[in-house]
């Protein structure tokens, strides 16, 4: 293979931010991580999730985002919000995970696509994990405003429109280092005159402390935060809906709504888990990664470690897909209307509490006593 006419760059003076490598070894000493055992079994948890996130985000979200575009009942405020996860699902399991699997399993970590789609790679799988970050804390406050403050009017069309443009707009725009800093770098270890060609973040040693505040800030605006009001709003509305007595007679259609309204928040509150269960180790190895990486940095397995860890946060993805899809349409005409074989998630219900006002997904309001 020729060497790359695109750029390239010396692991002596720079260090790779996604791969882990500590840029304090000298780069005779940086261990082959495509070598033993352990990366023969990264090589298949990388493939298998990968796989699964091509066929489950892939299939499931595109049937979800067309049965948003053929049934106008479904288009309500939430529903929305999950398109949004939706298609940065689908985009990256349609442009990123072929070229991942690719680079992962196929070539074991050798990028032979060009600079460019190396950046673009590394773009696009970020501003995904921040889009969905910034989904799921959207609905998670629409959950809440909706259950503890019924009597609220709903946002308007155009200021819905602006929150799902937000939660595109900041991702787009905080993920900009990522394509910027990524970059093609020839694997120090040669053997019989081949060579690997890295491609991640590529910081040069001097901006460190560029990076490491970039890191913390990214770490506190798409993690902390976000878990954290999340994290609260749940406990508030489980509060209301598990916790707090119905006034009045209670109809059988009130214990029917009151119901899918549990069923509903428990769905939700196991995405925040898994969210946070897929992506805690991510962050946490990166933070020991960043500012201590003498830690972990020197064990050949550590990248091996943080490939599989990695690929656990991407898996994110699948579980979001398989929970909404979870959730049966509680919509009549719906049901008889639909023609995929597939249980869409649907969020009628937009007005929950006291359980005396309520409203179809159409917007038509009616009273339940």
């Amino acid at each position: 293979m020729d060497a790359p006419l695109n750029r390239t760059v010396s692991l002596a003076d720079y260090f790779l931010a996604s791969d882990g490598l500590d840029y304090e070894i000298p780069p005779d000493e940086i261990p082959d991580t495509t070598q033993g055992r352990a990366f023969f079994v990264a090589t298949i948890v990388i493939a298998v999730v990968l796989g699964g996130i091509m066929l489950v985000c892939g299939v499931g979200n595109c049937l979800f985002i067309a049965s948003l575009a053929r049934y106008k009942q479904l288009r309500n405020l939430t529903n929305l919000l999950i398109a949004n996860l939706a298609v940065s699902d689908v985009l990256v399991a349609a442009v990123c995970c072929p070229f991942l699997l690719d680079y992962y399993v196929v070539k074991q970590l050798s990028w032979d696509h060009g600079l460019l789609l190396c950046a673009a790679t590394n773009y696009l799988r970020t501003v995904s994990l921040y889009v969905s970050t910034n989904a799921l804390l959207a609905i998670a406050v629409d959950r809440y405003m909706a259950i503890l403050h019924p009597l609220r009017p709903r946002m308007k069309r155009q200021t819905a429109y602006c929150v799902i443009l937000t939660v595109w707009i900041v991702p787009i725009f905080i993920s900009i280092p990522s394509a910027y800093m990524a970059s093609e770098t020839t694997y120090p270890h040669v053997e019989g005159g081949t060579y690997k060609t890295f491609c991640a973040q590529i910081w040069p040693v001097d901006q460190q402390v560029y990076y490491r505040s970039y890191f913390l800030l990214i770490f506190a605006l798409e993690f902390i935060v976000p878990v954290t009001v999340m994290a609260v709003c749940y406990i508030q509305i489980s509060r209301e809906l598990w916790f707090k007595d119905v006034p009045g007679f209670q109809t059988e259609q009130i214990r029917k709504r009151l119901h899918r309204r549990r069923r509903t928040v428990v769905v939700l509150i196991l995405v925040l888990v898994a969210y946070v269960l897929c992506w805690a180790p991510y962050y946490g190895f990166a933070l020991l990664r960043d500012f201590y990486p003498t830690l972990i940095s020197r064990d050949r397995n550590s990248l091996v470690a943080f490939y599989i860890i990695e690929c656990i946060a991407m898996s994110n993805g699948v579980i979001n897909t398989l929970c909404f899809m979870s959730v049966r349409n509680n919509n009549k005409r719906l049901k008889k209307d639909a023609k995929f074989p597939m249980k869409l998630v649907t969020f009628g219900e937009a007005r929950t509490s006291s359980l005396r006002v309520t409203e179809d997904v159409d917007g038509a309001r009616r009273s339940n006593l």
